[in-house]
């Protein structure tokens, strides 16, 4: 009876959610919080809080983090290292964060599976469609690491290219800001702020979205993005549930 009582009351809150299965992008950068390198506990803590209240709602999580906190293959390169040495560094990076959060969201009780890229025994298996949707159709939270396994592509591709393969309804990608403007609000005073774009409006517009190869890599496959403040406690659950906080992109 409970049993049914509990499939009951997941099945009318899905009903409810705007989305059923998302691709949940993170900046690498956005965990550092205030220092100047690192991971803030405090921000760990509160974005492995709103992914759990975002779970029990009944919506499927896999999860993207940059590694630009800890190492950026870019900017490696531009200081002469090895394009290719720096972009496997940037992946390591990845992986590290990936870690951070799949033991916070364990210690508030969650279940996960972290896949990855590039397969490392035994910290990961090694990323695949059929163990993230399997995973996550058990309930799981999925974090996907080391980008796409491959260098010169960033982590707003390998976002992309996961969220294309698991099927999910859109990209969240959480940023430090409320969604996308005419210019940098934390630059412009000015700057506006848009609800919602189509991808050829972003394109002209020339608005920093995401990188282009994982941008057409979504309007390809008609996936939208959705550009919100991850670091205001409680709107993931906000976006899931439908609330227009920030900016969407189809």
């Amino acid at each position: 009876m409970y049993a049914s009582l509990h499939i009951y009351f997941i099945y009318n809150m899905l009903q409810k959610m705007k989305y059923k299965r998302i691709l949940l992008k993170l900046s690498g950068e956005s965990l550092m919080g205030k220092q100047s390198y690192g991971i803030d506990p405090s921000i760990l803590e509160q974005y492995a809080a709103d992914i759990k209240a975002a779970v029990e709602s009944g919506v499927q999580i896999a999860i993207v983090i940059g590694g630009g906190n800890i190492f950026r293959g870019l900017s490696g390169a531009a200081q002469g290292m090895d394009r290719v040495q720096g972009d496997y560094m940037g992946m390591m990076a990845t992986l590290i964060n990936s870690m951070a959060l799949q033991a916070e969201l364990e210690k508030q009780g969650l279940r996960t599976e972290l896949l990855s890229g590039l397969a490392i025994e035994p910290i990961c298996k090694e990323m695949s469609r059929r163990r993230a949707t399997e995973a996550m159709n058990d309930g799981r939270v999925v974090i996907i690491g080391g980008g796409s396994g491959n260098p010169f592509f960033t982590t707003d591709t390998a976002s992309a290219l996961r969220a294309v393969e698991i099927k999910a309804d859109a990209i969240l990608k959480g940023t430090r800001v409320d969604g996308i403007y005419t210019a940098d609000p934390e630059k412009d005073p000015t700057a506006t702020k848009y609800e919602q774009l189509t991808f050829q409006e972003a394109l002209t517009k020339r608005l920093k979205v995401m990188d282009l190869t994982a941008f057409a890599l979504c309007e390809e496959n008609k996936l939208p993005i959705y550009v919100f403040d991850m670091n205001k406690k409680g709107n993931l659950l906000r976006v899931v549930s439908g609330e227009n906080i920030g900016t969407e992109v189809k």
